[in-house]
């Protein structure tokens, strides 16, 4: 009779927890969504997410402070624009003008515009190309040229070119 009583018990506590959902995924890393490939004039879509942006470089814009390269379109009609800061810059970056490139990065919403700021080399791809991608740094400071007969007043930077 005991055992009776014990085995009731036991089944009623055990039909009034909750089942698991056996549907539900998984939680664990190996079931995060890809990161979805996207055109340019869809990214205004999906600010603050992580997206490929592929699109042809238009225009590279090197100043003193920040370099962005436009893509399928010139500066202001360019529908996205990645971005690169002070202390970097891609070595080549001119060679990316007429490419297709994809970008990885968090999509940023600048001044209405969408963006993705460049920080690591592995974020940006020339498809189909063996083009290599490396970050070069960029100082401010002159270079002296070696002493020849040139007056000391002659100076070289390694700054990329402005435009």
């Amino acid at each position: 009779m005991r055992t009776l009583l014990s085995i009731l018990v036991v089944l009623t506590i055990a039909i009034k927890l909750p089942a698991a959902d056996t549907n539900a995924p998984a939680l664990s890393k190996t079931n995060a969504s890809p990161v979805l490939k996207i055109g340019t004039g869809e990214a205004d879509k999906y600010y603050d997410q992580v997206m490929i942006v592929t699109g042809k470089v238009a225009q590279v814009t090197i100043r003193p402070k920040i370099i962005f390269l436009n893509l399928d379109q010139p500066f202001p009609n360019s529908p996205f624009t990645v971005v690169m800061f002070p202390g970097k810059y891609l070595a080549g970056v001119k060679a990316l003008e007429g490419k297709t490139i994809e970008i990885k990065g968090k999509i940023k919403n600048f001044h209405d515009k969408p963006e993705i700021v460049l920080d690591n080399t592995n974020q940006l791809t020339v498809p189909g190309s063996d083009m290599p991608i490396a970050f070069q740094a960029v100082t401010n400071a002159p270079v002296r040229l070696p002493s020849t007969n040139a007056p000391p007043s002659i100076q070289a930077t390694n700054l990329p070119e402005i435009m």
